[in-house]
């Protein structure tokens, strides 16, 4: 590979070229980011999926950035603040080039009343407060955390995104996201927003063995607007495994079965539904990068060995094979508004209503 082709991110002497060139790099929307195909999820690092040792997390972050992973994701949310704060101590080690960096702004504590926060003043102090746990002077990526959850929309259009937007004007971030689980709610407030105010979208188990509705109409949708679209979760966040799915998991129990059996009968051919899956994900060469998080070592080597293959025609066939027999026989293979339906009934309990500019 000739080095014109390596990423911008790439600083040579400090990452493998080798495993650099073996990666795909591809442009994120209408940003200046070529990120690779893969891309490192922190909220592992807040020991959100098991016990993890912060100084391992630490040394893993640094191998996979000079492995040539070169955009890394987290949040607030994940492990309390703990996430960002292992990720800035890798952070530390690397040279700033070497990476992008996306964080963000919304949702915070696990319980429920403080669970979201959307307001502007408390959108501004988290920033700051991301900046200052991952010990960066900006932030490439600063993204609305799991939008569907909002109390209404005009909260985001009229405070929210406003305050991020005067961040961008400081310099303290470069870009603007918003994630979530529902595409309705990204398209609908994208919709209301000024053309250019959202830079980028991730989504979640939407691109998946079991799920593809992100390659329908709402890839069209964020592509003819020079949105880039960040894929998150190819394994639907464990579904596609052999371990299965953590016990918090939200999906029905009739996607949690055929997930199993699926699991199972790719075992019986000889192959790991795990791997299957982030390799379909990597080939879909019209989505810039898929997210993918792991605390364990050699969980992420074989998630960058997968990165730098192709998908054979035996495991192309297979995954269609897998569609047909377990996924598509299903009435409904997703769980959307499962969990804000039980957040809001858990709010309405508790006799409590969100922090509003409204």
């Amino acid at each position: 590979m000739m080095m014109s082709s390596l990423p911008g991110t790439h600083i040579p002497g400090y990452q493998d070229q080798a495993s650099v060139a073996r990666l795909s790099y591809r442009q994120l929307g209408a940003t200046d980011m070529r990120v690779s195909s893969l891309s490192f999820g922190a909220s592992s690092l807040g020991g959100v999926f098991r016990d993890t040792e912060d100084e391992t997390s630490a040394r893993l972050v640094e191998d996979v950035v000079k492995k040539g992973i070169n955009y890394i994701d987290t949040a607030p949310w994940y492990g309390q603040g703990r996430s960002e704060r292992v990720l800035g101590r890798a952070l530390k080690n690397i040279p700033r080039k070497a990476f992008y960096l996306a964080t963000k702004v919304g949702r915070y504590e696990q319980e429920v009343g403080n669970m979201f926060d959307f307001t502007r003043e408390q959108t501004a102090r988290s920033v700051e407060q991301s900046l200052e746990r991952l010990g960066v002077e900006y932030i490439d990526l600063i993204q609305v955390h799991d939008v569907e959850f909002c109390h209404d929309l005009r909260q985001l259009t009229d405070f929210t995104l406003p305050a991020l937007l005067e961040m961008k004007a400081q310099g303290k971030v470069r870009y603007i996201g918003l994630t979530g689980y529902s595409l309705d709610t990204i398209t609908r407030l994208v919709e209301l927003l000024p053309p250019g105010t959202v830079d980028c979208v991730l989504t979640y188990c939407r691109s998946t063995l079991i799920d593809q509705t992100l390659l329908g109409p709402a890839l069209s949708f964020f592509k003819s607007r020079d949105i880039g679209v960040i894929n998150a979760s190819p394994v639907s966040m464990g579904l596609l495994s052999t371990r299965g799915p953590p016990s918090w998991h939200p999906a029905t129990p009739n996607i949690i079965k055929a997930s199993a059996e699926a699991a199972a009968w790719c075992q019986e051919q000889g192959h790991d539904i795990t791997d299957i899956s982030v390799l379909w994900s990597l080939a879909m060469e019209q989505i810039p990068t898929t997210l993918i998080s792991t605390a364990n070592p050699v969980n992420m080597a074989r998630n960058i060995e997968l990165a730098q293959t192709r998908i054979t025609e035996e495991q192309q066939k297979l995954v269609v094979e897998v569609m047909d027999k377990f996924f598509r026989p299903l009435a409904q293979v997703h769980w959307e508004n499962l969990e804000v339906n039980k957040y809001w009934q858990e709010m309405a309990a508790a006799g409590l209503s969100q922090n509003s500019d409204l």
